[in-house]
């Protein structure tokens, strides 16, 4: 297989990459399968590059008669072989940017945006002080959550196939090889691909949740165990540098959270035990970690006291040491490691029953915290730097002491999560059960919150374990008492968040707080305790829209704003970018949750309680994904004040924290961002962007009713959706632990916003990502003759409308109406189909008009060679797989019961997905 061409000379090294795996892998297809489906592979390419690059109708129709009479395991093959060239570019495209960054900083180019020196450049320019940076750092909270959404299509096995690939990739570029190198790197990257091949694509059985606790912990030993470190060191050192004049000994503020074990929203499947398991396999993690590298440095200190002083406490700790062998009775630092390491080994024992790789000598006892582990290794820190070995404690001791502040022995915060509907039965059940409330959910609001600010106060409970109880109620009270327990064991950061799902009235957060005070995270009395966070998370249009009033009327119940001041008079809202774009579309939702986070930070500095906003964004642009960097640069002035959270869903965990190198970048892009939105004003930096908002409130309602008009009021929509995408196999997938419906119902608003969004991206229509901004300008401009004008003076001065817009541009440009057309032929009545697709493709067209107008440009991703080269280079492998899939469909859907039709749909699925590098 070869490569489209490309344009620019930087790319070279891109090409020569994907011409080297395209080679091997096609060498491979011809060796494991045969000439004859190598040359129909090959035909099949050549001719899909044809239309790609001439739109050619005749190459079309060849492609299709080459496809069409395909034998069923010719099929898959096909399939298996474009699906596998679209990974091998991702790896190329991956290690590219790498090197492009690393070209970048040894040229001694001005920093990136979106670096940590560009972000201090950019402080410095606005005269922020060093002391207004340094309470920043006090205050801060950065944290990414990674969460099991059902959108990583990749098993982890080929995953990690994936990084030996690019392992081998980065030593052909940064080793200067011999001859015979060359050709043991060749070999073994003909081995990896070969191995990739006689892989299986996809998954036996749906993942359970605890398969995707170990997923999630795998990044961890990848990525964050060595990079979130050094983060922190770097960060350390450029603050000293540019600010010698203060200590800068940063706090942990940069943390990864976990919701993968802690979301049981619509997951019956996540349990208690479930839970106790989670944070076991986590915490085993993070003290394999921890004994791993003081194993390492064990045998990099072995520093001589006949050589060198050391301070009396590490001379105690070395005396106390369980090691006690004469051949080491003058190393004092590998004495004391040894101890450390039995105290450790002892620890792991204790919290998770796991038997170290290495036995420790002697036994000892377990740690009590993680506080008191970082006190044995500072002793050796500080006797390193008191006594000329400075150097030394600044390496893998440094990082070491580092880690176990930010991971403790619980390795990562695991969000609690449920929807508020069964927090309100379960309240219901108990408050009956005790003959409290008959009838709980038939009460009015006021009546509700009365009842509960009362049943809050008390200290007795309502729970008895000598009452029946539903098996849903049961579940949810275990829950809440496995958590007590879990903190009482792995520390209070193991379970520091309850999260609302469908928050809609102050009542929602009393019902948490009230199951909350039943398992004794909640003491009542004279100064009532809040031992958890507790966080509504606001996801419809209607629900942001009232998300302020929610708050303000929660703050004005003195029982519970006495809470709150006992937890610091802070207090975090999730705000849903998935379930809001489903609900009343792209521009919409992203209008509604600017304008929530305003009023939200108004009523916050209203009450004296600081706003922490937690972003449950998703991978692509329809759930609120895009650059990171600028989706924290566009939000509202004083809306992110040094504390951010933000869900990382998905394909998105593998694809930015897979690789290293990569994971170090998005970690430091997310902290640049936090910095400067934080303390620059970055929205009203060319003009005032509140004329604006009255443009964008025409535009938001023009969108909605555009979008409410076709997906919820339109006759047929529903048939037309199902029909005409792959929503229904997408749901047999074995992709994720989770339902894709939260009902039994084929009704839109009962199915989950990921495979929503994951369905359009597949037939290559992206709809939720764009569907209404053209109707939206198209009757702007029609009043208000000067509108296009407006529309570019908010282009460029206000970043909110710039990254609307900038990610509208990339899912036009992933948008291929010729493709969808062919999805649409499988919507069986005639006239619906042309109906809808008609409909679709005038707003498509009218979507881009309107955008390039706007921008200025012929050509959409006109500022974006680098995504626009590489969807180029993309289409016409992509192009055959959703050919394919159209394909199978018909004969699946018209009856066809061969599990090869069923497995080829799979194997499309994923292959575009990973094409598109956005499942949902």
């Amino acid at each position: 297989m070869h490569l489209h061409t490309l344009d620019t000379d930087k790319n070279e090294p891109l090409r020569n990459d994907i011409r080297l795996l395209g080679r091997i892998l096609g060498d491979t297809v011809r060796e494991q399968e045969g000439d004859a489906v190598f040359t129909i592979v090959e035909r099949v390419r050549q001719t899909a590059v044809r239309f790609a690059r001439d739109n050619d109708p005749a190459a079309r129709a060849e492609l299709a008669a080459l496809l069409d009479p395909l034998p069923r395991d010719t099929t898959q093959a096909v399939v298996r072989a474009f699906s596998y060239f679209l990974q091998l570019a991702n790896i190329a495209e991956d290690e590219h940017h790498i090197r492009r960054r690393r070209a970048h900083d040894l040229a001694g180019s001005p920093p990136r945006e979106g670096s940590l020196i560009f972000a201090l450049d950019s402080l410095a320019a606005a005269q922020v002080s060093p002391d207004t940076i340094a309470d920043f750092f006090a205050h801060a909270l950065v944290a990414p959550v990674l969460t099991a959404h059902p959108t990583e299509v990749q098993r982890q096995s080929l995953i990690r196939n994936h990084r030996d690939i690019a392992r081998l990739l980065e030593q052909r570029e940064r080793l200067q090889m011999t001859p015979e190198e060359e050709a043991e790197n060749d070999w073994a990257l003909s081995t990896a691909i070969l191995t990739l091949w006689q892989s299986r694509m996809l998954r036996p059985v749906r993942l359970k949740v605890i398969d995707e606790v170990k997923n999630g912990i795998s990044y961890f030993n990848e990525t964050f165990f060595t990079e979130l470190p050094r983060l922190y060191i770097q960060a350390t050192q450029q603050l000293q540098k540019r600010y010698p004049e203060k200590v800068w000994a940063l706090p942990p503020f940069f943390r990864v959270g976990s919701w993968i074990g802690g979301d049981r929203d619509g997951n019956p499947f996540v349990t208690a035990d479930i839970l106790r398991e989670a944070l076991r396999l986590q915490s085993a993690a993070a003290l394999n970690h921890y004994l791993a590298e003081v194993h390492e440095l064990g045998g990099e200190l072995p520093l001589s006291n006949l050589l060198i002083q050391v301070t009396p406490e590490l001379l105690a700790l070395a005396e106390h040491s369980t090691d006690q062998s004469p051949q080491r009775a003058d190393e004092p630092y590998r004495r004391a490691l040894s101890g450390i390491y039995a105290r450790l080994a002892a620890t792991a024992r204790f919290l998770d029953g796991i038997e170290p790789v290495r036995h420790e000598i002697g036994s000892a006892e377990p740690y009590a915290t993680p506080d008191a582990l970082r006190a044995d290794l500072k002793v050796l820190a500080n006797s390193l730097k008191l006594n000329g070995s400075a150097r030394l404690a600044g390496g893998r001791l440094r990082r070491l002491l580092r880690a176990v502040q930010v991971f403790g022995f619980h390795l990562a915060p695991i969000d609690l999560r449920q929807n508020s509907d069964v927090h309100a039965r379960t309240v219901a059940e108990l408050l009956a059960q005790a003959g409290r409330c008959p009838d709980y959910e038939a009460l009015a609001e006021e009546r509700r919150i009365e009842l509960l600010i009362e049943e809050i106060a008390t200290p007795r409970p309502l729970y008895s374990p000598y009452l029946d109880y539903s098996e849903e109620s049961r579940g949810e009270l275990a829950i809440f008492f496995a958590a007590r327990e879990l903190r009482q064991k792995y520390g209070n950061a193991a379970l520091p968040n309850c999260i609302i799902s469908k928050t809609d009235g102050v009542s929602d957060l009393l019902e948490l707080a009230l199951l909350l005070k039943e398992a004794g995270l909640l003491l009542p009395g004279e100064k009532p305790r809040l031992d958890v966070n507790i966080i509504p998370l606001f996801e419809t249009i209607e629900d942001l829209q009232k998300s302020a009033a929610t708050m303000a009327g929660i703050f004005t119940l003195p029982a519970y704003r006495t809470l709150i001041a006992g937890r610091g008079d802070e207090h975090e809202v999730m705000l849903g970018y998935s379930d809001s774009n489903k609900d009343g579309g792209f521009l919409t939702s992203g209008w509604e949750l600017y304008k929530a986070e305003i009023e939200l930070a108004r009523v916050f500095q209203q009450h004296g309680v600081r706003l922490r906003l937690f972003h449950g964004r998703g991978g692509s642009v329809g759930r609120g994904g895009g650059p990171s960097y600028h989706a924290i640069l566009a939000q509202p002035a004083g809306a992110v004040s040094g504390q951010i959270r933000l869900t990382e869903q998905g394909e998105v965990i593998s694809t930015k924290y897979g690789n290293p190198d990569t994971g170090r970048r998005n970690l430091e892009v997310l902290l640049a961002a936090t910095l400067e939105a934080s303390l620059t004003d970055h929205e009203n930096q060319i003009e005032p962007a509140q004329p604006f908002h009255a443009v964008m409130d025409d535009l938001s309602t023009r969108a909605f009713n555009a979008y409410r008009g076709l997906v919820y009021e339109t006759p047929g929509f529903t048939t037309y959706f199902r029909q005409s995408t792959v929503v229904s196999e997408i749901a047999s997938l074995n992709i994720g632990s989770r339902p894709a419906s939260r009902k039994a119902s084929d009704r839109i608003e009962d199915l989950r916003a990921i495979p929503w969004v994951f369905s359009w991206a597949q037939c290559r229509l992206m709809l939720p990502g764009w569907f209404g901004f053209g109707s939206a300008v198209e009757g702007y401009l029609a009043n208000n003759p000067d509108g296009l004008a407006t529309l570019r003076r908010m282009l460029k001065s206000w970043p909110f409308f710039r990254t609307l817009l900038s990610n509208m541009d990339m899912v036009l440009a992933k948008t291929d109406l010729a493709i969808a057309s062919r999805y649409a032929e499988l919507v069986a009545d005639v006239e619906l189909r042309e109906r809808i697709f008609s409909r679709i493709k005038a707003e498509w067209e009218l979507t881009r008009r309107h955008l390039l107008a706007i921008e200025e440009r012929d050509e959409l991703l006109a500022d974006n060679p680098m995504l626009l080269n590489s969807l180029k280079l993309r289409a016409p492998y992509m192009d055959p797989l959703n050919h394919l899939q159209v394909e199978l469909l018909k004969r699946h859907r018209a009856g066809d019961t061969d599990e090869r039709i069923a497995r080829g749909i799979h194997l499309t699925i994923n292959g575009i997905a990973s094409g598109l590098r956005n499942s949902g």
